[in-house]
């Protein structure tokens, strides 16, 4: 790394090289990264060392979607009385539900990917917690029916071929879904998600299992895809600074033509169908904001079943994956998602349901 200040970075070639890496094979030991990369071991994890202590680069972990019994993904836009956005961002940041929140331009202030067990609670959460929060003038939800995009599938492709090929060989080719996170899976992927590179004995003294039983609980949850990893880059750095998510029409028969068509483009980061009128949202990162018309020309000749109904550009991504990053991107810290539990939403519930209980004399 080169051109060096406290404040910001200027990563060269093996820095990407690295990171791209790690976005193939999160958890490998710096051996196996130094071989691919031709550095030796000790130099990969310096390199690596460097960039996530500074905030530059960190890794996600969450459930992957068929771990979980139930999930339910919301696309929230929040609309905040005029100067209190830095307020409800603010008072936003920690809800466990939350997994990206943006400052968007366009017809909403605030947007929001947030996860719940069930509906139930996605209507608790948007009552009893959004709703009563200071600042918050407005909010519309959508559900996201399917997800067939999300960012653990992004990669800045700056391998070879065969460095790639070494990096993922060995990988089972067939994902088993079927084993459902129980809550010591729960508990470890918590705290795997602050660092999921940590070493299985400092999981053991925070879990207080035994590092074998780490060991042999991260292999079975790798060979069976229940978790997905994300190895994220400051956006500043990353060469695509700039986020832009579009709402589109779709007829319901050719969504998994266009999907793949979608799959197959450089930029895209996120697709998932949705239940409102605009039933698709595509999340795209570009390398400029003057790429967003040319973007979208292309979109049109490629996929002229998609109609744009409307688009956001994020002015400051404030939370991806569960961390919390600066205006430039950086990791700031890590809220671990929990949105298998929401006490804030439980405990206002049950006041509510206590005086609906009472008998008006």
């Amino acid at each position: 790394m080169t051109s060096e200040t406290p404040e910001t970075l200027t990563l060269d070639e093996l820095d990407y090289q690295l990171l791209t890496a790690l976005q193939l094979a999160p958890r490998a030991d710096w051996q196996r990264i130094g071989a691919a990369l031709g550095v030796d071991a000790s130099t990969a994890a310096r390199r690596w060392n460097r960039l996530f202590r500074s905030g530059h680069a960190w890794i996600s972990c969450m459930p992957a979607q068929f771990a979980l019994q139930s999930v339910v993904l919301a696309v929230i836009e929040v609309d905040c009385v005029a100067g209190r956005l830095p307020e409800v961002a603010a008072g936003l940041a920690d809800d466990v539900n939350i997994v990206t929140l943006e400052h968007v331009t366009g017809a909403r202030d605030l947007l929001i990917q947030a996860a719940f067990v069930d509906h139930v609670q996605l209507g608790r959460y948007l009552s009893l917690r959004l709703g009563m929060l200071p600042g918050v003038a407005a909010s519309r939800t959508q559900i996201a029916l399917t997800v067939h995009i999300e960012g653990s599938r992004w990669r800045l492709d700056r391998l070879s071929d065969e460095a790639r090929q070494s990096l993922v060989e060995g990988r089972p080719t067939t994902v088993r879904p079927g084993h459902v996170l129980g809550d010591e899976d729960v508990r470890l992927m918590q705290v795997l998600s602050e660092d999921p590179r940590q070493p299985a004995v400092r999981i053991a003294e925070r879990t207080g299992l035994s590092p074998t039983t780490v060991r042999r609980r991260l292999d079975r949850l790798d060979a069976e895809r229940s978790l997905a990893y994300r190895c994220e880059v400051a956006r500043y750095v990353s060469g695509y600074p700039i986020s832009v998510s579009i709402w589109c029409t779709l007829p319901a028969g050719d969504t998994g033509r266009v999907v793949s068509k979608l799959s197959g483009m450089r930029e895209t980061r996120f697709c998932a169908t949705l239940s409102g009128s605009a039933n698709l949202i595509l999340v795209v990162w570009l390398r400029s904001v003057q790429e967003v018309a040319a973007f979208e020309a292309r979109l049109a000749v490629q996929v002229p079943e998609l109609r744009i109904i409307d688009r956001a550009v994020a002015l400051w991504v404030m939370k991806l994956g569960g961390h919390l990053l600066d205006p430039l991107g950086r990791k700031l810290r890590t809220v671990p998602l929990g949105f298998w539990n929401d006490p804030e939403s439980d405990a206002a519930e049950g006041e509510l349901l206590a005086r609906l209980r009472q008998v008006v004399g």
